[in-house]
């Protein structure tokens, strides 16, 4: 089956609650405004998206780019199942693996091995498949005997390092990034990164939410603007770049992941 993602008029509201509040209006105003609503409930809402709508299919390569708070991450959790959108349809056809936050499907009660077996038996794996999984996040991530202690205890690179190792070593038809995955000490960052963009070449679809110009230049083939919840500019990285960055673009050769 070929991976296909089909997105129709999606708005995704989040609701604010007690938000009679003189105060607390005043403060979601400033940090939201031409963001609010009402649903029909009649509470006030942010409209963290907005009739968002576009198709993907075998070979894209999307990167959505616009300020904190534009609506990249929510989409990139509407994509994953993680929101679900009051207004609209998505369809996902092909399987997923989202690398959104190093926590993400992690209990931090349980150890770093129990939770790569959780993992593992979650994807379907059978016996053999689980031990190679244990080996391989045992070996990428360096935790030596922590992996044998609740994570809740490890520091935040440590989660990192699980997270990234868990999160790309089941390879999948559609890839969704958010940067975080781009954070990390430099050591980390050189022994990431040819492991990572082995897992881009291989994934039909990737769908990355980046602030970096080269990394969006370097792994995407389309590019998106997104600005208080919608989708203002779509077309190629070079020319959404180019406006959202409001001059032209530095003189480099392009090397497409």
């Amino acid at each position: 089956m070929r991976a296909r993602i089909d997105v129709d008029n999606v708005s995704v509201l989040f609701p604010i609650y007690h938000a009679n509040s003189r105060s607390l209006k005043k403060t979601v105003l400033a940090a939201a405004s031409g963001r609010l609503g009402q649903d029909q409930q009649h509470r006030v809402v942010v409209q963290a998206l907005r009739e968002v709508s576009f198709t993907l299919g075998s070979g894209d390569r999307l990167g959505l780019i616009g300020a904190n708070g534009a609506g990249k991450t929510t989409l990139l959790r509407v994509l994953a199942g993680i929101y679900e959108p009051v207004m609209g349809r998505v369809g996902v056809k092909g399987s997923v693996s989202a690398l959104l936050d190093p926590n993400l499907g992690m209990n931090s009660e349980l150890t770093g091995r129990e939770n790569i077996r959780l993992r593992g038996l979650y994807g379907g794996l059978p016996g053999h498949a689980l031990r190679q999984l244990e080996e391989d996040v045992e070996e990428f991530a360096e935790l030596g005997g922590f992996l044998d202690l609740p994570v809740r205890i490890y520091s935040s690179g440590m989660v990192v390092r699980l997270g990234f190792a868990l999160a790309t070593a089941i390879r999948p038809q559609i890839l969704l990034m958010d940067e975080w995955i781009l954070a990390g000490d430099a050591m980390f960052l050189e022994k990431a990164r040819s492991r990572l963009e082995n897992m881009v070449r291989g994934a039909e679809i990737l769908v990355l939410s980046s602030h970096s110009e080269e990394v969006v230049l370097d792994w995407c083939t389309r590019a998106f603007w997104l600005d208080q919840g919608r989708v203002i500019e779509d077309g190629p990285p070079e020319a959404v770049l180019t406006r959202y960055l409001g001059r032209p673009l530095k003189a480099r050769q392009r090397e497409t992941v």
